[in-house]
């Protein structure tokens, strides 16, 4: 009796799938080799247009944004010269910074530690930390990330009392200790070699 009930479940199961199969094999030949009438025809070619249209606007529209840019170019620059795709620019600036100390005038350490705070405020915005003070996104990084934020927030502190109290004296010696700090932090970001 059971040979019986399991032939019966095998004979349904072949029926089954061998009329899937042939169901699927008709709606193929249904799709690729269509009966003549001319109104299939123009359907498929009204689809085949369509499609074409719609892959010719998606290669325009990759050619002419920046996101093939950002997530295949910039990859592909950075792994063939081992490093970030910005940090030249970036060294530029910071090199730019660190000039102005070489003029000599107070006026010019000003600028240079609110141009480095300024960069630092940048390269924190790029990597992530959307807060609009500098303050405020140095308390989100993790203390393995930037372990010298006490003395950034000093730093970020002295540059503050810079730019509200137009009197505030500033020597050589600490305008290089607070670029120093701001080169320290830059370099843990990697955004300085």
């Amino acid at each position: 009796m059971e040979k019986l009930i399991e032939n019966i479940i095998e004979n349904i199961e072949n029926v089954f799938m061998l009329d899937l199969a042939v169901l699927f094999e008709k709606g193929v030949s249904f799709i690729v080799y269509p009966p003549p009438h001319i109104g299939f025809l123009i359907i498929k070619i009204i689809f085949i247009t369509t499609s074409l249209l719609f892959l010719s606007f998606i290669v325009f529209a990759l050619l002419k944004s920046s996101w093939l840019k950002f997530h295949f170019l910039i990859d592909l620059y950075e792994f063939f010269n081992y490093r970030p795709y910005g940090m030249p620019k970036l060294t530029k600036k910071w090199l730019k910074i660190k000039t102005r100390l070489v003029r000599g005038t107070e006026d010019e350490y000003k600028l240079a530690i609110i141009e480095a705070d300024s960069l630092l405020d940048e390269i924190l915005k790029k990597i992530g930390y959307e807060e609009e003070e500098l303050s405020g996104k140095l308390n989100k990084i993790p203390a393995g990330v930037l372990p010298n934020i006490e003395e950034i927030l000093q730093a970020h502190k002295i540059r503050n009392d810079i730019i509200y109290d137009p009197n505030y004296k500033l020597s050589l010696e600490e305008t290089e200790k607070i670029l120093a700090i701001f080169e320290k932090a830059l370099t843990d970001l990697h955004a300085l070699t």
